[in-house]
This record gives C-alpha cells, structure tokens and sequence, in this order.
C-alpha cells in the first residue's frame, strides 16, 4: 500500500478470523458425552448423593441450558472470575434440569473438559495465515478482540496467532471495549498510525463495525458470512465480505481508488 493508502488492518478474532461458534459447539458434544459418563462416576465417589441416570434428552437439555447462558452471560471481573462464572452455568443448568441439590464437583468437571475441547478446535485456518502472512508484507496487522483477558488470551495461545501480528489488544485489559473509540485509537497508538489510516475487519455490526466508524478509520469490513445480505444494515459497513479470504481483494480495490483520485487532482492542479 502506497504513503496515501492503508497502513494498518485490525482484526476481530472470534468467528471472524477462527470460527468459535463451531468449536463451541463441538465442545457442547463433548460435555453431553461427559454428562452420561459422570451419572456413573458420581455413584461410585458419593453415597450420600442423588443418583442421576441421565438421559440423552436430559444431557442434551442441560448443554442447551448452559448455551444460552453462555449467549447472554455478562461478565464482571471485578465480581468474579470467568472460571467461576462458567462453572456456575453448568451448575445452574444441571439443577435447573434435573432438580434436587447443586452439584458443584460435576459443573466443574462438564465445564473443563467443555472448555479443553473448545480450545483444542480453536484453528486458524492454513489459508488465513498465508493471508495474514502476505498482507503482513504490505501493512501492518494488529489483532483487536473483546471479552475477559484469560479467555481470550487462551484461545489466541490455542490458535497460535501471534506470529503474524505486530500487536494484539484484548479488551478486558483496557478502560473500554469496542465499540469505544478509545480502544481504536490505543490501536492506533500502538502501530503508530493515524486512525484515517487503518481498516477495521470483523463479524459484528455492533462492536467491530460501529466501533470503526466511532473511531474515524478509513474503512470497516464487515464479514458476513451468510449467503444473503439483510436489507437493512444498521450501522453500515463500507464494505462486505462473505470471507475473510476476500479482504485482499478489498484492500486492492481500495488502493486503485486512492490512485486515481490522485491522479485525477494531480491533473487538476496542473491544469490549473
């Protein structure tokens, strides 16, 4: 990219650049596994306690129950830790299904091994590193991903990302998350760049999108990966992918249009 074009690209993480909802949801199988396998473990390590036969359906509902959880869960780190809030959501469900006394020692164990499998299924993919690795030649990269700093930090350790980025900003270590604009600029900060310089990448229209308008960046990408674009996108992207693969190809198209607006006031003004 040229002095006039884009000098920095940030990247949204979860189901943008590794697909999280997927490895979640592969997560959720195992923990209905784990589910049928502890009503037996638990008839052998406590006698006093209540004897579950569980069913599919029961298993099944319960990791529905600690899904939807996991969709509205906010999380305060200051109040307690994301361990003990998620551990909580399994116990919660496990009552909430099957009644009598809450079972801590199983909540845990359905959350480890729930999250183990999550972060083994965390992958980026080998033709979005090659991406990166190119479009790292050219501009700079910065990983910006909200949520709780030990989770995310887990999973960019899971997925081993770091390499081909210049920095990584995760937003439950900073004052604001997205759509702050302070985050944005902190970015901005970090690469040494202006923020009429940087495109934002992500999947949500919410955080990554209205984030990169609040902030005043050159552009926003929005990845929307369903074959149908909604009528009314609120906010609006300048741009949308259906994969990330496609970026380059925006970014190409962003370049050419800098260049012939440049050609075209460098005619003006010798013609004037």
């Amino acid at each position: 990219m040229g002095v006039h074009g884009v000098k920095a690209v940030f990247f949204d993480l979860d189901n943008t650049l590794v697909d999280t909802a997927a490895a979640g949801r592969r997560a959720i199988e195992e923990g209905r596994r784990a589910l049928r396998r502890s009503s037996c473990l638990l008839q052998v390590i406590s006698a006093l306690q209540a004897k579950h036969q569980y069913s599919e359906g029961e298993a099944r509902a319960i990791c529905d129950k600690v899904q939807a959880k996991l969709l509205k869960e906010c999380h305060d780190p200051a109040k307690m830790c994301i361990t003990d809030l998620r551990i909580s959501h399994w116990e919660e469900a496990i009552q909430e299904t099957m009644g009598g006394e809450a079972n801590r020692d199983l909540a845990a164990e359905c959350y480890f091994l729930w999250k183990t499998t999550r972060l083994q299924h965390l992958t980026l993919a080998e033709d979005t590193r090659d991406m990166l690795t190119e479009l790292r030649k050219r501009v700079r990269l910065l990983l910006l991903t909200n949520g709780d700093k030990q989770t995310q930090r887990e999973k960019i350790e899971a997925c081993a990302c770091q390499p081909y980025f210049d920095a990584i900003v995760v937003g439950g270590e900073q004052k604001e998350e997205k759509p702050a604009p302070s985050i944005f600029h902190h970015c901005c900060d970090l690469l040494g760049v202006q923020p009429a310089e940087c495109v934002m990448v992500g999947d949500s229209l919410d955080t990554d999108i209205q984030g990169g308008l609040n902030a005043g960046l050159k552009a926003t990408v929005w990845l929307n990966k369903a074959m149908t674009t909604p009528v009314d996108i609120s906010p609006m992207p300048h741009y949308i992918i259906s994969s990330v693969l496609d970026l380059p190809a925006i970014l190409q198209k962003m370049e050419h249009k800098i260049n012939a607006k440049l050609g075209t006031d460098h005619m003006a003004s010798n013609n004037g």
